[in-house]
Parts: structure tokens; C-alpha cells; sequence
């Protein structure tokens, strides 16, 4: 039965088509193909619209796509670009040292000094002392004078095979022989608690301002003669302490030091550890 129907069918559908070529330029077959079109427009627009609309989702996808990968790739070259100045910067930094150090080099032409990077702080915070990165297998010796071309920033107060203890001037243990540079007064600078300086030992009588600079004296042969200890920030005169009690602001700022020279070619005489 169902064979039957299905026989009929294809030969129905068969017949129409024969029948719509043969009536198809006559024109009798307009009204149906009319009818058609209008029936089946709305739904032709409608794929059309959902498939121009899925295409530029797909093309919007592919851009955004593209344009991610060209942020990413912006952004790499932005952190090479960063690095790269990060370095050029500490070069620069580094070179500006090294020309400190080589003219505080060729203006002391006696000394036999070695440089040396400071790879450790006091861990109180204090900076009392720092550790370098230079030894006795450098040639190094407990009291000899550390530098930078700044000033005076204090003496080797340990030493170990690949480093040394370096105690800063800061420390309440230092003690340096100095003189004021305008007058030529003397004193002894000490350290003093958090991380200041006092310069000691000076008569009233003396004549010291604000603003002098300090140097070492070379007396007692610990440090060598004229180099830089800081500026006086303050003096205290009465009448009745025998010497004024001076504060000096250090030439060095301790808590930054990255390089020093240790001066090798100088042996002090009376150093007491």
C-alpha cells in the first residue's frame, strides 16, 4: 500500500515538472511563482540577515583576535624597552661611579687603592658597619682606611678570606683625628648614636662655623692626611665646658654606598681593634 503511495507521488511530482517546463514561458505559470516568492521572501531576508550577521561575528572574532595579538606583541617590546632602559640607567649609574672613583684616584697618586663593592649592611638598620666583597686573599688588612670618592666613610675593622667588616665612621667605636680646613683647628670626630658625627676636643677659643669643612688631620697615623669627613651643621661654645662640642654632617651618604676603595698602600701605626 504504502509502495503504492509512494509510486503515485513520483509520478505526480514528475508530471508537474514536465508540466512547469512546458507552461513556464507561456507565462500562465506567473501568478504561482508570484505567490511562491511572495510567500517564501520574508524567509529568504531572514537567512540572509542571520548569515550576513553570523559572518560578521566571525569576521569580528578574527579582528579581536588580531588585535590581541598585536596588544601582546606591543606589550613585549613596552617590557624589552623598560628593561632595556633599567639597564642603560644602572650603566650610566655605574660609569658615573667608576669616574668618581678613577679622578679620586689620579688626585691621590701615593695611595695604592683597590675597589670593592659593598654586598652586605648591618642588619639593625643603624649602619655601623657594611661588608665588601674584597678579602685577605686582596691583600687586605684589619685597619685599613675605606673610602669613596666622597669622602672618608671609615676603616676595615675584620677580615675574612673573600670579605671584609668595614666600621663606619657612624659607629660609636670610630674614632678619627681631624681638623677643620678654614682654621686648621683640631679635634678628634666620633660617632654617635643613630648616625651622627661629633667633632670633639676643640678649645672654645677656636673658630669654627657652620657650614666648614671637616678633614682628617693625620695625626696618630691611623688615617691618611686632607681627606673629606663632611661639613660642621651645627657648634655648640659655654663657658663652662674647656671645648665645643660640633656636629658634622657626613660627606657620605652610608645608607646608599654600592662601591668603595680600600686603601691598600697606606699601614696605620696605632690602630687599636
Amino acid at each position: 500500500m504504502l509502495r503504492n503511495r509512494s509510486t503515485v507521488l513520483v509520478v505526480l511530482l514528475v508530471a508537474a515538472l514536465f508540466i512547469g517546463m512546458a507552461l513556464g514561458p507561456t507565462g500562465y505559470l506567473q501568478p504561482v511563482e508570484d505567490g511562491f516568492f511572495t510567500l517564501f521572501a520574508p524567509l529568504q531576508y531572514s537567512v540572509r540577515w542571520v548569515s550576513s550577521r553570523a559572518s560578521a561575528v566571525v569576521d569580528a572574532v578574527r579582528q579581536f583576535r588580531t588585535l590581541q595579538a598585536r596588544v601582546e606583541e606591543l606589550q613585549a617590546t613596552v617590557d624589552r624597552l623598560m628593561i632595556e632602559n633599567v639597564q642603560l640607567r644602572e650603566a650610566e649609574i655605574e660609569r658615573a661611579e667608576l669616574r668618581e672613583q678613577l679622578q679620586f684616584k689620579l688626585a691621590n697618586p701615593t695611595y695604592d687603592m683597590l675597589a670593592a663593592e659593598v654586598i652586605g649592611h648591618d642588619p639593625s638598620n643603624l649602619l655601623h658597619y657594611v661588608i665588601i666583597d674584597r678579602g685577605s686573599g686582596d691583600g687586605l688588612a684589619v685597619g685599613m682606611p675605606v673610602v669613596t670618592a666622597r669622602g672618608l666613610v671609615g676603616r676595615i675593622a675584620a677580615v675574612y678570606p673573600q670579605a671584609s667588616r668595614v666600621m663606619l665612621l657612624t659607629d660609636p667605636g670610630s674614632s678619627v683625628n681631624a681638623q677643620i680646613q678654614r682654621t686648621r683647628a683640631t679635634g678628634i670626630v666620633q660617632g654617635q648614636a643613630p648616625r651622627d658625627l661629633v667633632m670633639r676636643f676643640v678649645e672654645q677659643s677656636e673658630e669654627v662655623e657652620n657650614g666648614d669643612i671637616v678633614l682628617t688631620s693625620g695625626l696618630g697615623g691611623n688615617f691618611p692626611k686632607r681627606l673629606v669627613i663632611g661639613q660642621v651643621r651645627s657648634v655648640q661654645r659655654d663657658d663652662v665646658h674647656m671645648f665645643q662640642e660640633i656636629l658634622v654632617q657626613s660627606a657620605v651618604q652610608f645608607d646608599r654606598i654600592e662601591t668603595v676603595l680600600v686603601v691598600k698602600g697606606f699601614s696605620p701605626i696605632d690602630y687599636l681593634p
